[in-house]
C-alpha cells in the first residue's frame, strides 16, 4: 500500500497532536536555541546600523584625544587610571599650538544630570553642561538657530554667557525669545546669547538637551583634580586625517612632557576606530551567542531523538498493523522523519519570531528602522531541518525495520 505525502503529513500531525505536552516541551527546546541566535544577531545588526548611521558625535574629519579609550575593556583599566589627567592648561596649550598650524581644536569638560532654570520653570535633571570653546559647533556638527556662538573673547574675559540646546530652549521659553534672558545652570547665573539648531536623537537619546558655556567659566566653577579634559581636532579633509593625527600626537606629547622613548599616556580615536572597536565587541558577542545556541540546539536535538524513540515504542503495534496491510518501510521511515522535522521546524519558527521581536525592540530603542535578518532566518530554518533529519533518522529507521509479526505481538 503506497501512501501519498498528504496522507503521511496527516498521520504525522495526528501523532504529534496526540501528545501535546510532550511535543510542546520538545518544541520549546528548539525555540530557545533559535531565539538566542536570531535575537542576538538581529540586536547586533540594529546596534551596528545605529552606529554606522548615527555615529556623528564628531564631524567626518574629526578625531579625539582623551585620557581613556572610547571603548574600555577590562584588562587595561588599571593602566588607564594611572595616566595623569589632561588638565585645562595642557588642553589650552595644545589648542594654541594647533591653531598656529591652522587646525581647529575643541576643548571641553562636561557635567551631566543637570537642571537649567528660568524664573519658576526648570528642566528635568537630564541635561549636559559643556564647558568649551568656539569650535564645539564645528567638531560636533551643531549650528546656531538664533543668536550667536561662543567667541574667544568670551573665554578670555570669563563671561557668564550660555548657548542653549533646542530641547532646553523650548522647555524654558515655549512662547518667547530666550536671547538676553538670565537662566541658572549648575547654581550659577548666565545670560542666554544663542540657541542651537535641533539635532534629534542618537542611540535613542536626545542630542538637544545640552548647554554650552565658556570653558574658562566651567573651570572656575567646577574643576577639581579628578577631572580630565577631552579634546576634538578637525582635520582639513579625510585624506589629511593621518597627517593631522601625527601632528597632533607630536604636539600633545610635547604638552604632556613625554620623552621620545616614552609611550603615549593618552588615547586618540576617530569614528573609524570606534566602528572597528565595536565590530570586535560584536564579534565576541556574536560568537558567544552562537555557542550558546549550538549547545541549546544540540540538547534540543537529543530531546527530539528521545521523544521519537519513545513514540516508536508506544506505537509498535500500530507500526506492525500498518505493515501487515501493506505499508512499506519507506512510508514508515518518512512518516517518523516528518514528525521529527515538524517538531524542529515548529520550534524554529517560534524562535525566529521571538528573536525577531527582541531584536527589533532593541532597534526601536536605538531609533533604527525595522530589521528582518533574512540570512539568519535562512540559517535557522536550515539548521532546524538538519536537526530534525539528523536526530530523527535513527528512531525512524528503527521503526521502519520492525517486523510486522513481532510488532503485532508487542504488549
Amino acid at each position: 500500500m503506497k501512501l501519498q505525502l498528504q496522507d503521511l503529513l496527516d498521520l504525522s500531525a495526528r501523532a504529534l497532536g496526540a501528545n501535546k505536552l510532550r511535543s510542546g516541551l520538545t518544541i520549546l527546546g528548539i525555540t530557545i536555541g533559535v531565539f538566542s541566535v536570531v535575537g542576538v544577531m538581529t540586536a547586533l545588526s540594529a546596534i551596528r546600523q545605529s552606529i554606522d548611521t548615527g555615529l556623528s558625535v564628531f564631524a567626518a574629519n574629526v578625531f579625539e584625544i582623551s585620557k581613556y579609550p572610547a571603548i574600555q575593556f577590562e584588562g587595561g583599566r588599571s593602566k588607564w587610571r594611572q595616566r595623569p589627567n589632561i588638565d585645562p592648561r595642557q588642553a589650552m596649550d595644545f589648542a594654541e599650538r594647533m591653531r598656529e598650524e591652522g587646525i581647529p581644536v575643541t576643548i571641553y569638560g562636561v557635567d551631566r544630570g543637570e537642571r537649567v532654570r528660568f524664573e519658576d520653570r526648570k528642566t528635568s535633571p537630564s541635561n549636559a553642561i559643556f564647558g568649551t570653546n568656539e569650535n564645539f559647533l564645528l567638531t560636533n556638527k551643531y549650528d546656531i538657530e538664533i543668536g550667536r556662538n561662543l567667541t574667544p573673547s568670551d573665554l578670555e574675559f570669563n563671561r557668564s554667557i550660555i548657548v542653549l540646546g533646542a530641547d532646553i530652549s523650548e522647555e524654558l521659553f515655549p512662547d518667547q525669545n530666550p536671547i538676553g534672558k538670565s537662566v541658572v545652570a549648575d547654581n550659577d547665573r548666565y545670560t542666554v546669547v544663542g540657541v542651537l539648531k535641533r539635532r534629534g536623537k542618537m542611540f535613542g537619546s536626545s542630542m538637544d538637551n545640552i548647554v554650552l558655556i565658556p570653558v574658562s567659566r566651567f573651570v572656575a566653577n567646577n574643576w577639581n583634580w579628578r577631572r580630565s579634559m577631552d579634546i576634538s581636532i578637525l582635520a582639513p579633509s579625510a585624506a589629511e586625517m593621518s597627517t593631522t593625527q601625527d601632528m597632533a600626537i607630536g604636539h600633545f606629547r610635547q604638552v604632556r612632557g613625554l620623552e621620545p622613548e616614552e609611550e603615549n599616556n593618552f588615547e586618540i580615536y576617530s569614528n573609524d576606530s570606534l566602528q572597528a572597536a565595536f565590530a570586535e565587541v560584536a564579534k565576541v558577542i556574536g560568537t558567544g551567542g552562537l555557542l550558546i545556541s549550538a549547545i541549546a540546539l544540540l540538547c534540543a536535538g537529543v530531546g527530539i531523538m528521545n521523544i521519537m524513540l519513545v513514540s516508536v515504542t508506544e506505537r509498535t503495534r500500530e507500526i506492525g498493523l500498518r505493515k501487515s496491510i501493506g505499508a512499506r518501510k519507506r512510508d514508515i521511515l518518512l512518516q517518523f522523519l516528518l514528525e521529527a522535522v515538524a517538531l524542529s521546524l515548529l520550534g524554529g519558527l517560534a524562535g525566529i519570531f521571538l528573536g525577531w521581536l527582541l531584536g527589533n525592540f532593541v532597534a526601536a530603542q536605538m531609533q533604527v528602522p525595522m530589521i528582518i535578518p533574512w540570512l539568519w532566518i535562512g540559517v535557522a530554518l536550515g539548521v532546524c531541518s538538519a536537526i530534525g533529519v539528523g536526530f530523527g533518522f535513527f528512531p525512524a529507521y528503527r521503526a521502519a525495520q520492525l517486523k510486522p509479526v513481532e510488532a503485532l505481538r508487542f504488549e
